[in-house]
């Protein structure tokens, strides 16, 4: 009790020594709590920009990149380029669709051979394919080199503008889901934001951003190969960095792309999130061609003010604490020695009546700890208060990414397709960034202001018990 009791007095008799200690580690743990919080909000937003184009950290895509040989159409496409001789005379009117594989499809069976390696929990197929809906007239003298009587360049050319004028050609991009499994798939249960979850045939899920475009609400319908489909739910996003306009059964759009049991992608499920690399090294050593996409490959190819903003967060803002909080233990080490070289009476008489060294070592100690103790409260609370001015503020981050391209379709009788047909497109997003801070984050926080106080007690404790009573007593004269 008299330690307790000699320590209390010591701290409220140096109220000054106490106050600038305390501050000094505040400030230096609440800079380590601010940066910990924002970089904790980056990596909170990285992962909200993620969510909808993969899984939640154990979720994979695989599949077989389309390689186009020189000179020709992508093989397994689908078919070639179309061909306006076949669809008519001149003049008369047409209206056609054609289905390019977006990747290289593969039997659906190759799904047992990826359940089959090691550390896979689950797996889904899917096939996703963008549709070209060709229509117009046939033009005139199509098959020869002249131009037609439409004025449009000859059908048999290539140019900036794409098709004749006298042709339509639109592309949507379709995925055949695999509704077996609700929770793992090109579309899951949980990325509709309204209505409902594919349940039939004649039912279809499409993306958000292809409702705005198209002014599609659930219970409306949408057009798929020349076949209407029921809206029945609102998509936020898709999985493996692709996201479709549409989305129906798997077996209905191999019915109607003729690709009958055929995929381009399989869906897997780690069993835990620490074997994922190691998963994905087998899944690609056991299956020949195959490229596998997880959610840190996608993290590496975000770009924007997010992935600025984390970097800098993730090298200066880690640099900045370490400093301050090396700085704040220096300066609390050179307090209390101050503090010590102060007390050389007091110190001199605890010994000349009987105190051990480790006594006194303790002594000092104790009141440093209770110092780091304030400081790391008070060093939270300053972190807790820059983090909330953080989420007031309101900040705004965007990021993108790069996805797949929209298949490469061969347009009419070798002309490109529509402009940007082959580019690949860009999945952006806007994100307000926060700085949480957990209740994990606060202890460790009031952990390293209690190890600061104690280090400079340590120090300040082993130079008071070297103090001898004769110095005490020199000082009282």
């Amino acid at each position: 009790m008299f330690y307790i009791r000699y320590l209390g007095a010591e701290l409220r008799r140096r109220k000054g020594r106490t106050i600038l200690t305390a501050t000094c580690l505040a400030l230096g743990v609440g800079l380590v709590v601010s940066v910990t919080a924002l970089s904790a909000g980056l990596d909170d937003a990285q992962s909200e920009v993620l969510e909808p184009l993969t899984g939640v950290g154990t979720e994979m895509s695989v599949a077989r990149p389309m390689e186009i040989e020189e000179g020709g159409p992508p093989p397994d496409a689908g078919g070639g380029p179309i061909g306006l001789d076949n669809l008519g005379k001149a003049g008369e009117k047409f209206d056609t669709y054609q289905y390019v594989s977006t990747d290289t499809s593969f039997p659906a069976a190759k799904r047992k051979q990826v359940a089959a390696v090691d550390g896979v929990d689950a797996t889904a197929v899917g096939l996703t394919l963008s549709v070209a809906h060709v229509s117009g007239r046939v033009p005139e003298q199509s098959g020869s080199g002249a131009a037609p009587a439409t004025g449009a360049p000859p059908t048999g050319s290539a140019t900036a503008g794409g098709p004749p004028d006298s042709i339509n050609f639109e592309t949507t991009t379709v995925s055949g889901v695999d509704t077996s499994d609700r929770d793992l798939g090109l579309l899951t249960a949980s990325q509709i934001t309204d209505g409902f979850y594919i349940s039939g045939a004649s039912d279809a899920v499409v993306s958000r951003s292809y409702a705005t475009q198209e002014g599609l609400a659930v219970g409306d319908t949408v057009d798929v190969g020349g076949k209407d489909f029921e809206v029945v739910g609102i998509s936020g996003g898709a999985v493996g960095g692709q996201s479709s306009d549409v989305y129906v059964e798997l077996d209905r759009l191999q019915e109607l792309a003729d690709l009958e049991g055929r995929v381009n992608a399989v869906e897997v499920q780690a069993a835990s999130a620490d074997e994922v690399q190691a998963v994905s090294d087998r899944i690609e050593s056991a299956f020949p061609g195959s490229e596998v996409t997880t959610a840190s490959d996608l993290a590496e190819q975000v770009s924007g003010s997010l992935v600025d903003a984390e970097n800098l967060s993730g090298k200066l803002g880690t640099a900045l604490a370490i400093v301050a909080l090396i700085g704040a233990f220096g300066i609390t080490t050179l307090v209390t020695l101050s503090s010590v070289a102060k007390r050389t009476r007091e110190l001199g008489t605890l010994k000349a009546i009987g105190w051990r060294q480790w006594l006194v070592v303790r002594q000092v100690a104790g009141e440093s700890v209770v110092q780091g103790l304030i400081g790391g409260l008070l060093g939270v609370a300053v972190g807790l208060a820059a983090a909330a001015a953080i989420g007031a503020a309101g900040i705004s981050l965007d990021a993108s990414l790069e996805s797949a391209s929209s298949g490469g379709i061969p347009g009419p009788a070798g002309v490109g397709g529509p402009p940007g047909a082959d580019a690949a497109t860009s999945v952006a997003s806007t994100v307000t960034l926060g700085a949480p801070v957990s209740p994990g984050m606060a202890l460790l926080a009031i952990g390293l202001a209690v190890l600061g106080g104690l280090i400079a007690g340590v120090f300040g404790g082993i130079r008071a018990a070297r103090l001898s009573p004769a110095e005490a007593l020199r000082s009282l004269g």
